[in-house]
């Protein structure tokens, strides 16, 4: 029996009154018909040596009234049936008497260590409950932390969306018109010193870059922030992110995108293009694979995105830190901070052939998150 099967039974027997005088009678009464048993071979020697034990478990786990019953009891009990002659009262000489004596000494002796040792467990028990209480208050105190930091993170996500929108039309209304302008006068000048054929040269380099740095603008602004994505949705705005891609990088891309698709939330369309944006960059940066695949597929409860390359993969030490939520790129952790707040998963699957990143977006908790963000 373990330690705590034998609190659990004393925590039982000692809150229960009715059992507790039961208890130590029935073990007084079993001790004192094993003794009977062995009077045969003893006679009347050492006849409380089986008493002892029931006196100690009445003392031990039935409390102090039920140990005094077991120690009359095994005082008469002993009296009437073990010591000759047998079944009849008498007057006890000195032998009997010091024997009586002596028993009741020892027996007042373990009530009383019994006691100590009850009280003791009874603190033990209550002190054990209180530290108990506490662990369940700081539990549920983590968690409402874990929830607050939780928001916090969607909340701060949103908030970098917004920026890279309101930079994406800064640039575009703003800069980009006014380089529009440098470059017409620059023309116009052109035009004027045609006949200056150094001059001329030079600025026509000066034209070029201008228009260069034009596009260059043009195309920063819609990486951040695609006007397509809330015009028109992710059926135009991929299509037009993952052309522009492949020219920069030569790596061909298939994308598999259903033509009924339709069009989903706004923190949806933005999380999935993140995610395929995100991924095409780490192929470009890191695989060395020459091609990449995606697959987008829509159910009636989520989204499935995956992104796929043939390239060398991650390294065994990367995954181990990726798997034992170690520090993996800032990428892959925005990745998954941002689908998580949306309630979904993100899945990485990396060998020495290539690798697959797999994000799952349900379709029912988006409507909640717009909801708080609202708020």
């Amino acid at each position: 029996m373990t330690t705590s099967t034998i609190a659990a039974f004393s925590s039982r027997l000692s809150r229960n009154l009715a059992t507790r005088y039961p208890a130590a009678f029935f073990v007084t009464a079993a001790a004192l018909l094993a003794r009977r048993a062995l009077n045969p071979l003893l006679g009347d020697y050492v006849p409380y040596i089986t008493l002892f034990p029931a006196v100690a478990f009445s003392a031990w786990y039935c409390g102090i009234g039920p140990s005094i019953l077991s120690i009359l009891l095994s005082v008469i009990g002993a009296q009437y049936w073990l010591v000759p002659p047998v079944d009849s009262l008498r007057i006890l000489n000195t032998a009997q008497s010091v024997g009586i004596l002596l028993f009741l000494l020892v027996s007042l002796l373990i009530v009383g260590m019994g006691e100590v040792n009850r009280r003791n467990t009874e603190a033990f028990r209550r002190a054990q409950g209180a530290l108990e209480q506490r662990v369940q208050q700081r539990t549920v105190d983590l968690d409402a932390a874990n929830e607050s930091l939780r928001e916090l993170s969607a909340r701060l996500l949103q908030l970098q969306d917004d920026e890279r929108r309101r930079i994406a039309r800064e640039l575009h209304d703003s800069v980009g018109q006014l380089l529009t302008g440098l470059a017409m006068n620059l023309s116009v000048m052109r035009t004027d010193i045609e006949r200056l054929i150094k001059t001329a040269g030079s600025i026509t380099d000066s034209e070029g870059l201008v228009q260069e740095m034009s596009r260059e603008i043009r195309t920063i602004s819609h990486l951040l922030h695609p006007p397509l994505l809330d015009e028109v949705g992710l059926s135009s705005a991929l299509p037009w992110y993952i052309d522009g891609f492949s020219k920069r990088s030569n790596i061909k891309v298939d994308l598999d995108f259903p033509a009924d698709f339709g069009r989903l939330s706004h923190e949806l369309e933005t999380a999935i293009f993140r995610v395929v944006q995100e991924c095409l960059t780490n192929i470009h940066r890191h695989s060395e694979s020459p091609t990449a695949r995606i697959r987008i597929k829509r159910s009636a409860t989520e989204v499935r995105v995956l992104v796929e390359d043939r390239g060398k993969g991650i390294s065994a030490e990367k995954q181990s830190e990726m798997a034992t939520d170690g520090k993996p790129g800032v990428g892959i952790r925005g990745m998954r901070e941002r689908i998580r707040q949306l309630g979904g998963t993100l899945e990485i699957e990396s060998n020495s052939k290539g690798t697959a990143v797999i994000a799952y977006l349900p379709l029912a908790n988006v409507s909640a998150l717009s909801a708080v963000d609202a708020a």
